[in-house]
């Protein structure tokens, strides 16, 4: 199960939503090992586009030695679809590269409502988790 806090699934859609009609995506970092989502990271969509997302490679690489300067891991990785379903496309799988994090999607498809899903996604295998959005971890 994902447990996040109210203020960064807000920060996720209103990327998602300024992004639109490109994809948005960015992370989530959090202490190793504590599978809590605390830094938010947006990041660039080096491919700008509506129905695919890519890192761009400098970013990725300045933002994951920054986590590990800071003993984090990316707890949340996150994008959107704006056309589609919140759920995994097989490039998307394809990319995941992180067996430990929880892949987040959000659909903007709809400009009145949203939908939040995340994944687990470990050697192809898409597994879908409860989603628990607290006021804050306490």
């Amino acid at each position: 199960m994902l447990t996040i806090e109210r203020a960064l699934v807000d920060e996720i859609v209103a990327h998602a939503r300024a992004d639109h009609p490109d994809e948005a995506c960015g992370v989530i970092a959090g202490p190793i090992g504590s599978d809590r989502p605390v830094r938010y990271i947006a990041m660039t969509n080096a491919e700008r586009s509506p129905t695919f997302y890519r890192f761009d490679s400098q970013e990725q690489l300045k933002v994951w030695r920054e986590m590990d300067d800071r003993d984090e891991e990316p707890v949340v990785i996150y994008h959107s679809h704006t056309s589609t379903e919140a759920y995994p496309s097989r490039t998307d799988v394809s990319y995941a590269a992180e067996p430990n994090a929880h892949y987040v999607l959000v659909s903007t498809r709809d400009e009145d409502d949203h939908e939040f899903r995340s994944y687990r996604i470990v050697d192809g295998e898409v597994t879908e988790e409860e989603v628990a959005i607290v006021d804050s971890y306490g």
